[in-house]
C-alpha cells in the first residue's frame, strides 16, 4: 500500500458493521475504549441484513427444549469437526446475548410476552426466534445501527492490511478512505468482523461486500485459517434462470413451517434420504437437490408451500421476491436451487476472538471458532456473532490492560499481491469447487486461477477485493484437494465416504514464504 496521506488513533479498530462488528463496537465504547469502526459501504449494507430465518437460542420457555439439545443438534450437523468446548460456551452464552440485543432495541416477533419460534433444518425443536416474519437480520441491523449513532464510524473505508510492529504485534490498520486515499489507523487492537467470502462463487445469497477481505488480511498478517473447504450452500434460493451475483434466499423456516421439496413431476424426494426428510441439515438437502437435478436434467427443484396458511404474512420478504419474479407461492411451488451461502471456516480464533497474531481478533463469519465444524446448523450464525463479539471485547479490554513496551517501527505486508480477474475465479470455483468436487476438477480450477493470476499492487477497492478473492480461491482449493473424503458440506464425488481414521480433524492453512496458501497442519477436532 502507498504511504498514508492521513492518520488517526484509537484503542480498538473494528472492521465490519454486521451483528458481530456493531455488537463489539457498542460493548467496547461502553467499556471506555476509544473505538473506530470501518466499513466499506454504508453501515447497514453487510450480510447481517440479509439473514432471514432468525437466531437459534434456548430461552427456557419451550417445554422439552434444552441447551444440551441445542448443543447436540449443533454437533450432529457439524460432521465431527466441531470444537465441543466452543459449541457449549457459545450456545450457553446465547440467552444472555439475545437479552442484551433486545435491550438495545431489537424487536422480535411475539405473541403477548412470549417470543414466537420456528424450526429449521437439523433442529430438534422450535427454537429459532425471528423478526418481521423473515426479516430478522434487517431488524437486528436496524437496532444496532440506531444504537451505534455517536460512534466513530468510517463508511466507505476499505480495510487493506493489518500493520504490525517489529515484535509482530498488531499496531493498526491500513485503509483506503472514501476518496481512495491511503490512511493509517493506529491501534493496539483490531477486531475483524468483515463477514465471509460468498462472492467467490458466481451464484450466492451474499451481498457484493462478501469478498473475503478479512480472511485474506489475516492470512497476510501471519494468522492461520481452517475449515475453508466447508462452504455451505443454502439449499433453497429462488431460481429465475441463469444469473450471476446475489440471489434471493428462501428461508429454511418455510420448510420448518411445513413446506416440502418436489421435483418437476411433483414427487417428494427427501423422504428416505434422511430421517428428518425436508428438515435435514443443509448439507444433506443441498446435496440431494443437486443430485436430483442431475438425475432429471432439471435446472431447479420446487418448494411446495401451497398448504401453508398466511404465507404472505409469515414470510413477507420471500413473498415479495417471489411476486417480483411472477410467482405466487400461495398457489404454485417455488422454483429453487442451491447457492453459496456461508463460510463455515475462517480465521482460527478462540471463543474470545483471539487469533494467533497478538492484537488481532475475529468474530462472526470471518472467524473459525469451532462452533460450526463441517456444516453450520441453521440460525447459529447470528448467535455466534453476538456471543463471540461480546466475549472478544472483554478479552481485548483485558489484553490492553497488560503493560507493554511502546512499539518501535511498523511492518506492512508487501504491496504486490496475486490478483486474478474475479469473473474467471468465480466461474472456476462454481464449476469445479461447488457442492460436488473431485480431484480432476479441483486441479482444473487451480490451473485456471493460476493462469489468470498476476502480481499487482491494488490501488482501489476492486483491486483489493480481487486480490482477496484470488487468495481465498487458492486457499479453498488447497484445503479441498487435501480433504480426500466427503464430510459435512464438503462433498468429494471421487471419495464419497467419510473417513474418520485419517481425516478426522480440521485442516489449517497459512501462507508460505512466497505468500501462497498451503495446508500446514491438522487441528485436532474437539468432539470425542
Amino acid at each position: 500500500m502507498s504511504t498514508p496521506t492521513w492518520e488517526a488513533a484509537a484503542d480498538l479498530v473494528v472492521v465490519g458493521t454486521g451483528v458481530a462488528g456493531l455488537t463489539a463496537a457498542l460493548d467496547a465504547a461502553e467499556a471506555g475504549l476509544r473505538v473506530v469502526v470501518v466499513t466499506k459501504d454504508a453501515a447497514e449494507e453487510g450480510s447481517t441484513r440479509w439473514a432471514q430465518g432468525g437466531v437459534a437460542v434456548v430461552l427456557g420457555d419451550i417445554p422439552g427444549d434444552t441447551l444440551d439439545a441445542h448443543i447436540a443438534d449443533t454437533l450432529a450437523a457439524g460432521g465431527g469437526l466441531n470444537d465441543e468446548a466452543a459449541v457449549a460456551t457459545i450456545i450457553r452464552g446465547g440467552p444472555a446475548a439475545v437479552r442484551r440485543l433486545r435491550e438495545r432495541g431489537a424487536l422480535f416477533d411475539a405473541r403477548g410476552s412470549r417470543l414466537e419460534r420456528t424450526r429449521e433444518g437439523g433442529h430438534s425443536a422450535f427454537r429459532v426466534v425471528h423478526a418481521g416474519g423473515d426479516a430478522t437480520g434487517a431488524e437486528i441491523e436496524r437496532a444496532l445501527v440506531a444504537a451505534a449513532r455517536g460512534l466513530a464510524l468510517l463508511t466507505g473505508h476499505l480495510a487493506v492490511d493489518a500493520v504490525r510492529d517489529t515484535s509482530g504485534r498488531v499496531a493498526g490498520l491500513a485503509v483506503l478512505d472514501d476518496e481512495g486515499r491511503p490512511g493509517l489507523l493506529r491501534a493496539p487492537a483490531v477486531l475483524l468482523a468483515s463477514g465471509g467470502y460468498g462472492q467467490l462463487y458466481a451464484s450466492t445469497t451474499n451481498p457484493g461486500t462478501s469478498t473475503g477481505d478479512g480472511v485474506a488480511l489475516a492470512l497476510r498478517a501471519g494468522a492461520t485459517a481452517a475449515d475453508l473447504e466447508f462452504v455451505q450452500f443454502h439449499p433453497t434460493v429462488l431460481y429465475t434462470g441463469p444469473a450471476v451475483g446475489r440471489r434471493p434466499l428462501v428461508t429454511e423456516a418455510v420448510r420448518g413451517e411445513g413446506a416440502v421439496l418436489r421435483d418437476r413431476t411433483g414427487t417428494r424426494f427427501m423422504v428416505g434420504i434422511h430421517p428428518l426428510a425436508d428438515l435435514a441439515p443443509r448439507d444433506v438437502v443441498a446435496a440431494a437437490i443437486t443430485r436430483r437435478m442431475a438425475e432429471t436434467g432439471a435446472d431447479c427443484m420446487f418448494l411446495d408451500a401451497t398448504a401453508l396458511d398466511g404465507f404472505a404474512e409469515r414470510f413477507p420478504t420471500v413473498f415479495a421476491s417471489c411476486r417480483e419474479a411472477g410467482i405466487d407461492p400461495r398457489r404454485e411451488p417455488i422454483p429453487v436451487t442451491p447457492a453459496a451461502h456461508y463460510a463455515c471456516g475462517g480465521i482460527v480464533a478462540d471463543v474470545d476472538g483471539r487469533t494467533s497474531v497478538p492484537g488481532l481478533y475475529a468474530a462472526g463469519e470471518v472467524a473459525r471458532t469451532g462452533l460450526h465444524g463441517a456444516n453450520r446448523l441453521a440460525s447459529n450464525s447470528l448467535l455466534e456473532g453476538l456471543v463471540v463479539a461480546e466475549r472478544a471485547v472483554r478479552a481485548i479490554a483485558a489484553d490492553l490492560a497488560v503493560p507493554r513496551s511502546a512499539p518501535s517501527g511498523l511492518i506492512v505486508p508487501a504491496p504486490a499481491v496475486a490478483v486474478a480477474d474475479r469473473g474467471i475465479v468465480q466461474r472456476a470455483m462454481s464449476v469445479f469447487a461447488g457442492i460436488g468436487r473431485d480431484a480432476a476438477g479441483l486441479a482444473a480450477a487451480s490451473d485456471v486461477v493460476e493462469a489468470a493470476t498476476r502480481l499487482a499492487t491494488p490501488i482501489d477497492r476492486a483491486g483489493v477485493e480481487d486480490a482477496a478473492l484470488t487468495l481465498l480461491a487458492q486457499a479453498v482449493l488447497a484445503a479441498a484437494g487435501t480433504r480426500r473424503e466427503t464430510r459435512g458440506c464438503h462433498v468429494r464425488t471421487d471419495f464419497p465416504e467419510r473417513d474418520d481414521v485419517w481425516q478426522r480433524s480440521s485442516l489449517a492453512v497459512a501462507l508460505d514464504e512466497c505468500g501462497r496458501p498451503v495446508v500446514t497442519a491438522d487441528l485436532l477436532a474437539g468432539v470425542a
